[in-house]
């Protein structure tokens, strides 16, 4: 697991090869990964976007940014935490993945980032 603090937030990540959804001989890797939130800061805060830079060890690089995560935007309050799952395909079996959340302060609609950790995404037959 990856862990990482910011500004209060504490982002935590595991990642999995998902093998029975990867087809190696079209060059397609699918790669599960856990994200868990937590609020350590003393205010309600909201995840309002997501950005991503995707590395693909074959040079395919990708951003990509949207609303919220997996069709939400969860609020936190102090010491809650939000967890989702969600993938990321690559075209190698090595790859990364990093970005940021842009969270919301209720209280007072001010703007900040949380870094999201740089995590790898390996196939499990490469770590051998």
């Amino acid at each position: 697991m990856i862990t990482k603090a910011t500004s209060g937030v504490i982002i935590s990540v595991e990642t999995e090869y998902q093998t029975e959804y990867s087809n190696p001989e079209n060059m397609h890797y699918m790669f599960a990964y856990r994200i868990t939130i937590e609020n350590t800061s003393s205010h309600t805060i909201q995840l309002v976007n997501r950005h991503w830079d995707i590395f693909d060890s074959i040079g395919e690089n990708k951003t990509v940014d949207g609303e919220g995560v997996v069709g939400t935007q969860p609020v936190l309050a102090p010491g809650e935490s939000h967890q989702y799952v969600s993938g990321c395909n690559l075209k190698s079996e090595i790859g990364y993945m990093q970005g940021f959340y842009t969270m919301k302060r209720e209280i007072d609609d001010y703007y900040f980032q949380v870094d999201i950790p740089r995590f790898n995404l390996i196939a499990s037959f490469k770590l051998n």
